[in-house]
């Protein structure tokens, strides 16, 4: 007979706000993540000390601020106001407490709850805070929200402005590293919507002078631009936008210089006006994925005390401008409508080079009409008896919460490595996805054969992408290789395939190559798993006495009791990142197109051998490659 569970008086506890977000962090960060993903909890708590510093700009105190992360602590100081002396305590120690519950202070603010900066000091192992003002400073010194140092005020020459010193804690934010390139997508963002704004990180300095035009002539450089960069602005909006080659819609959307990764109703409404706008001003019913199609855009607005989604801001959900301001909907369009149909009239050879993409969408999308429909059906044929795809139980679609799952899809080659995996996998949330050999190289293919190729198709099906990524069924694609030339070259062919024709995949950070040990070193009394020569040395220094070396060959050569360890929580995964520099079609050329010398070049330069690695080895590199 089951223990009667007790509810009484003394089961109702009241947590301190500290060990409340320790409890709950996902409340307050989203997701914890190890750093791989661009929104791990690791780059949120960045985001909330910087966001604090960005408001300050933003209210016209300080043009510059300054970043330095050196391993595992984050160092930010700007050269705003300065935290008034007596509450510098209280405001990173003391919930709900600011200076932005005033709007008249900070009207247009991007941290209004008063949480973020008490989040970063309670889930991390040291943080300290340092007010310069008006000739007097005054430090703190906390550990995991604990003040453990209350330093008393002093006399300085320092400039005024805040300081904040944090290092996440390794008991929360397990394995994590800072990756460099997330950091600098972040910091660029920022300076794309403050213009005055320089920002240093780690030495390097970061600024732009004209906003989304900037941000856009990185992401699209003029020769795969199908028309200039459009680029309109006024007092509350600025959008930026033109159209390429490339499959799918690309969009970067901020709210008070925030960037919004998950977009919300200003992005909706910009969606929605720009196909209004068009439609109207060529005359002209077009379907709004033929308008869409291809579009790269950013998209900016500035309201009074947005209402975001979630705590981590990453999804506007304000219907209103502000307390006495039209809606968002009927700003945009009005934006839109005026904007964007006075430069359309102004500038007759965008306005025909934009309608030449239009039809071209159209007929691209009426031609694969019927290959669409048969390759529907045929999936979901083959999904009866559909060997290829061990599912999970749960997907990405039913678990978008703040403490949403991790679900996971493991692309992989053969059976045998397959087979591994599935033994070894979490049936909840991790699935599989086998190929037959190598898969079909598809550069330059267009998008017609990801139907008419079998493995293709039940692979789009089986991710649910092929209207965009609101239906992803996986948080994580992984692609989980051997380590040797063949799967090598695999990787870069499934690499080829997302880029071709899926690109927001990559943009968004849900591709990832899965890191799999290269050697097993044990004696009698421990195993260690290396994943480098130097992690094999390494371990034989540490166990002596001659140990057994074994050489992984293959993910079928590794037990499911093994491999159990290698994608579990301490699973090492390497993310596919695309930098806003990064120019797909130019990428895919050099390294998918023809041979060229240039390329055979730069493989020698970076092609890493091993003493005893054969001749031939190497020439199969090249040739693969």
């Amino acid at each position: 007979m089951s223990q009667e569970v007790r509810y009484t008086e003394d089961e109702i506890i009241s947590l301190d706000w500290k060990d409340h977000i320790r409890l709950r962090p996902g409340m307050y960060i989203g997701k914890l993540g190890d750093g791989t993903a661009a929104d791990d909890g690791i780059y949120v708590l960045v985001k909330e000390i910087l966001d604090n510093s960005i408001d300050e700009h933003v209210m016209g105190h300080g043009r510059r601020i300054d970043i330095q992360i050196d391993e595992k602590r984050v160092n930010v100081r700007d050269f705003g106001r300065g935290i008034p002396l007596g509450k510098v305590i209280d405001c990173v120690s003391k919930i709900n407490t600011g200076g932005k519950y005033d709007s008249k202070a900070f009207q247009k603010s991007v941290g209004l709850n008063g949480v973020g900066t008490k989040a970063v000091n309670a889930l991390s192992n040291y943080f300290m805070v340092q007010s310069f003002r008006e000739g007097k400073s005054k430090k703190a010194i906390f550990e995991k929200g604990f003040l453990i140092d209350d330093l008393p005020e002093f006399e300085t020459t320092d400039q005024n402005g805040t300081a904040i010193s944090f290092e996440p804690d390794s008991s929360i934010f397990k394995n994590y590293r800072f990756i460099g390139e997330f950091l600098k997508e972040q910091i660029k963002n920022y300076t794309y919507l403050n213009s005055n704004l320089t920002i240093k990180f780690n030495g390097e300095s970061f600024a732009s002078r004209r906003g989304l035009l900037d941000l856009l002539e990185h992401k699209v450089p003029a020769e795969t631009a199908l028309y200039p960069v459009i680029h309109l602005k006024a007092e509350d909006f600025e959008i930026a936008f033109t159209h390429t080659d490339s499959y799918g819609e690309e969009y970067y959307s901020f709210v008070n210089g925030q960037y919004t990764t998950q977009g919300g109703t200003h992005l909706a409404a910009f969606r929605e006006s720009i196909v209004r706008t068009i439609r109207d001003f060529y005359k002209k019913e077009f379907d709004g994925s033929d308008i869409r199609g291809s579009i790269t855009a950013a998209v900016s607005i500035r309201i009074i005390e947005p209402v975001f989604e979630s705590q981590t801001k990453t999804k506007l959900g304000s219907t209103d401008m502000g307390p006495d301001g039209p809606t968002i909907k009927t700003g945009m369009m009005d934006f839109v409508k005026k904007h964007v149909d006075d430069y359309l009239h102004k500038n007759p050879s965008v306005a025909d080079a934009l309608l030449k993409k239009i039809l071209q969408n159209e007929r691209e999308r009426k031609d694969m009409a019927g290959v669409q429909k048969l390759a529907k059906e045929r999936a979901k044929r083959a999904n009866l008896h559909n060997k290829k795809l061990r599912d999970c139980r749960y997907h990405l679609p039913d678990t978008k919460q703040e403490t949403r799952f991790e679900t996971t899809l493991f692309i992989t080659e053969g059976d045998s490595a397959s087979g591994s995996i599935t033994k070894s996998r979490d049936p909840n949330l991790q699935a599989v996805f086998s190929l037959r050999g190598k898969p079909l190289n598809c550069f330059g293919l267009k998008k017609k054969i990801v139907y008419e190729n079998e493995e293709f198709n039940l692979l789009q099906h089986a991710l649910d992408i092929e209207e965009g990524l609101d239906n992803l069924r996986y948080n994580r694609i992984v692609i989980a290789t051997d380590a040797d030339v063949d799967g090598m070259h695999i990787r870069l062919l499934m690499m080829t395939f997302f880029l071709q024709f899926f690109p927001d995949l990559v943009r968004n950070g849900h591709l990832y190559i899965l890191q799999t040990p290269l050697f097993r070193v044990r004696n009698k009394k421990e195993t260690i798993y290396c994943y480098s020569d130097e992690e094999r040395r390494n371990a034989i220094a540490k166990l002596g006495n001659k140990p057994e070396i074994t050489r992984f060959k293959g993910l079928g050569e590794i037990s499911p009791d093994e491999f159990a360890g290698f994608i579990g929580g301490d699973i090492r995964l390497e993310p596919v990142i695309l930098s806003q520099e990064s120019n797909i079609e130019k990428m895919l050329n050099y390294y998918m197109g023809k041979n060229t010398p240039e390329r055979q070049e730069f493989i020698i330069d970076n092609l890493v051998v091993e003493k005893d690695t054969e001749p031939e080895i190497i020439q199969t590199v090249l040739e693969t490659t």
